[in-house]
C-alpha cells in the first residue's frame, strides 16, 4: 500500500557513468557536470520537472530483484506507481550512459 510521511518529498539521487567522455566541448571549455533530476514522491505518484528528458525508470526491491521497471518520455510528468508497493525501493533513472540511483519508501 503506498502511503508516504511527508507529501511531496524530494527523491536525492546520486549519479553513475558507464562511460566518460572528457573531450571538450565545440568551444573548448569542459563540459558541465551532470546534475540529478529533480523528481518528487507524493504517496504513490512520482513528479518530474517540465521538461526533463526520457529516461528508463527501474524500481528494485531490498534483494536487488526488479518490481517495475516503465520508460519515462519527456511529455510525461506524472507517474503513478503501483498502489501494492510496500517498505524501501531503490529507484534508477537510466538516460543513455547515465544512471541515477536513489531510495524510496512506502
Amino acid at each position: 500500500m503506498c502511503t508516504i510521511m511527508q507529501a511531496q518529498e524530494r527523491i536525492a539521487f546520486s549519479v553513475e557513468c558507464s562511460a566518460f567522455d572528457d573531450k571538450p566541448m565545440n568551444n573548448g571549455r569542459p563540459k558541465a557536470p551532470m546534475r540529478p533530476p529533480v523528481v518528487y514522491l507524493d504517496d504513490c505518484t512520482l513528479t518530474f520537472a517540465v521538461g526533463h528528458p526520457d529516461y528508463e525508470l527501474t524500481i528494485k526491491d531490498e534483494d536487488g530483484e526488479t518490481v517495475y521497471t516503465t520508460v519515462v518520455t519527456s511529455a510525461e510528468t506524472l507517474i503513478t506507481l503501483p498502489s501494492s508497493l510496500t517498505g524501501s525501493y531503490v529507484i534508477e533513472l537510466t538516460m543513455g550512459n547515465w544512471k541515477f540511483v536513489g531510495w524510496i519508501e512506502f
